[in-house]
């Protein structure tokens, strides 16, 4: 245990020490300067602090005031060295935050007992701390493990979405990266984009209730079937619905809404603007990239460049202006994210924490155990 002991007095500080070194395990730092001591108090942490009321630089009602400032100092034991039996003295010493006095007037057996409690008090602190400090490690490690698994939960719905309709699995990555660059450079605060990239990936969940006949058809669809494709977002709101998660209400928020446009043309309630949530605005400009961009049953891949022309023209109609404008100013880290998949596919990148980092791997899994 280590002891601040302040005092302008040697002879005291001499008596005090032998006395609280006299117990097991504690070590003493001596001072007869207030600031001095306060320069080591900020730069060891003190278990316990002893200061006397009656010094010249600083008086001890001053220097407890100072030394509660530091952070650890806040719950710390200290008590004042003091011979003062005015009422107004030791009630603005409590006031700034003394835990205790010691009467210097106190002689032999007293005093060591009055020391001997102040340091028990001082370890006990300590220990209420250190059990405090575990504490707090453990329960960021618990809720760090579920925000893996939450992650994974979903991660693991949308691969199950997309392993319908895509031969790769790429696509659920590709639209949670293009949305996180949006968000990013939106200016967006770091976890509503960490949060933006995981949830995007479910935006199409309700297309497990298209028919593969509809969901997979070569060619432009009909009416009638288009009507059915645009049931998916209000299916989509039903299964992801009602969540206590507040990354899988994110997610039921993008996969109802991100066919919405910012003229109030889309589906499936016709919302304009602001009224349609920012997640599924920046979710619409990715979703639609990927698809001018990849090929599907019904269309060959667009050149991104071209692709980023039909973004920008329309902006304002189907978009919204801002979230265009932050798409096109990240245009570099845009033409990134293919090559990263190839990356991800060729195993040249360090494995990830996020879940969408091993799309490719795990398709192969899959691939491998129907085969």
């Amino acid at each position: 245990m280590d002891v601040l002991l302040v005092d302008d007095s040697k002879a005291t500080l001499l008596h005090l020490r032998r006395l609280l070194e006299a117990e097991h395990d504690v070590v003493v730092t001596a001072c007869t300067d207030p600031l001095a001591a306060l320069v080591e108090a900020r730069t060891c942490a003190f278990d316990l602090v002893l200061v006397d009321q009656h010094m010249p630089e600083m008086d001890g009602i001053a220097f407890i005031r100072e030394i509660r400032a530091i952070a650890h100092y806040a719950q710390a034991p200290i008590a004042m060295i003091t011979s003062d039996v005015c009422d107004t003295v030791r009630l603005s010493a409590l006031e700034t935050g003394a835990t205790d006095f010691l009467d210097k007037r106190a002689k032999g057996v007293e005093l060591s007992v009055r020391l001997r409690n102040l340091v028990r008090l001082a370890s006990a602190v300590r220990h209420l701390d250190e059990q405090a400090s575990r504490m707090a490690g453990e329960i960021e490690r618990a809720t760090r493990r579920l925000r893996e698994r939450e992650a994974e939960v979903i991660f693991r719905l949308a691969l199950a979405v997309e392993y319908r309709d895509n031969d790769t699995g790429d696509h659920t990555w590709r639209v949670a990266r293009y949305s996180q660059i949006i968000a990013e450079a939106m200016g967006l605060p770091e976890e509503f984009c960490r949060r933006l990239y995981l949830a995007a990936p479910l935006h199409d969940i309700g297309k497990v209730a298209v028919p593969d006949g509809i969901l997979l058809k070569k060619g432009r669809l009909d009416e009638a079937e288009f009507a059915v494709i645009r049931t998916h977002p209000t299916i989509g709101r039903r299964i992801l619905g009602d969540s206590g998660s507040e990354l899988i209400s994110l997610a039921a928020e993008i996969a109802e809404a991100h066919h919405e446009k910012w003229d109030g043309s889309g589906y499936p309630h016709g919302l304009s603007g602001d009224a349609i949530p920012l997640s599924a605005r920046i979710v619409a400009v990715a979703d639609v990239f990927d698809a001018l961009t990849t090929v599907r049953p019904y269309k060959a891949a667009m050149a991104f460049e071209e692709a980023l022309r039909c973004i920008q023209a329309d902006s304002g109609r189907h978009f919204e202006p801002a979230c265009v404008a932050a798409f096109a100013s990240a245009w570099a880290a845009v033409l990134a994210v293919p090559e990263a998949v190839v990356e991800l596919r060729l195993g040249s990148m360090a494995r990830t924490t996020e879940p969408w980092a091993r799309i490719p791997e795990l398709r192969r899994k899959i691939a491998e155990g129907v085969e």
